[in-house]
């Protein structure tokens, strides 16, 4: 039986993973395989060296990165959250959350924030087939916090608010 996290957790968890860079470096690697380190600026090109070198430490500190040879490439954990990832984009995007025209990592810092504030307020399911899809979400989350979670979710180097 898999433990079901508390609001807190929830909402530390989707604070920690809803960065939009290490949405970007996650959903890049699980897309095209390991990255090399020398390669990282030209592959993110809409990040900044600052953002590229945060989420890499964000990653690092969380797990989800592995360093096969010279690149960046993803931990089991680096690849369950990118399926999580995956997941919660296609709500978002089924759903028009947040809005119809929204890019990949908006859809999912959104749909983190909306999982974080449903926690707080009301962690019951819902009843109609969008709420019921986002149950699925917030249970791939959810089990992925309780396979990966390490204590950096809750403290450590800024990586959660």
């Amino acid at each position: 039986m898999m433990l079901v996290p508390s609001p807190q957790q929830l909402q530390a968890a989707c604070t920690a993973l809803s960065s939009a860079s290490l949405i970007r470096l996650i959903s890049e690697i699980d897309d095209h395989g390991a990255i090399p380190l020398r390669a990282l600026a030209c592959t993110l090109t809409d990040l900044t060296t600052d953002q590229i070198r945060k989420a890499t430490k964000q990653a690092d500190a969380l797990g989800l990165l592995d360093r096969p040879g010279s690149g960046l490439g993803l931990t089991p954990a680096g690849q369950d959250l990118a399926d999580v990832y995956d997941a919660t984009a296609r709500w978002a995007r089924r759903n028009n959350y947040p809005a119809p025209i929204s890019d990949f990592a908006g859809r999912i810092r959104h749909t983190f924030a909306l999982l974080g504030q449903l926690a707080a307020a009301d962690p019951r399911p819902r009843d109609d087939e969008a709420d019921a899809e986002l149950s699925r979400v917030h249970r791939l989350l959810a089990e992925w916090i309780h396979t990966h979670q390490s204590p950096q979710i809750h403290s450590a180097d800024g990586v959660a608010a």
